[in-house]
């Protein structure tokens, strides 16, 4: 069990880490408001589906893997 409490404190730092990095970078690149988000509003109701978003955060991972499998 001592191994799994390391790995996931190991993961939430990488999270907190992942986290305040999208929070600085976002004032600069505008994640979840880029060109094909669909955003719908209506009265009281405002939904978020940030398509093109996913796509890029997707193909940033894929690179970056292939990047450290080598």
């Amino acid at each position: 069990m001592p191994n799994l409490s390391k790995i996931m404190v190991i993961l939430g730092i990488i999270l907190i880490a992942a986290g305040l990095i999208w929070w600085l970078i976002g004032r600069w690149i505008p994640l979840g408001r880029l060109p094909g988000d669909i955003v719908y509003e209506k009265d009281n109701v405002k939904v978020y589906f940030p398509i093109v978003t996913c796509l890029v955060i997707s193909i940033i991972g894929s690179l970056l893997l292939m990047l450290f499998r080598r």
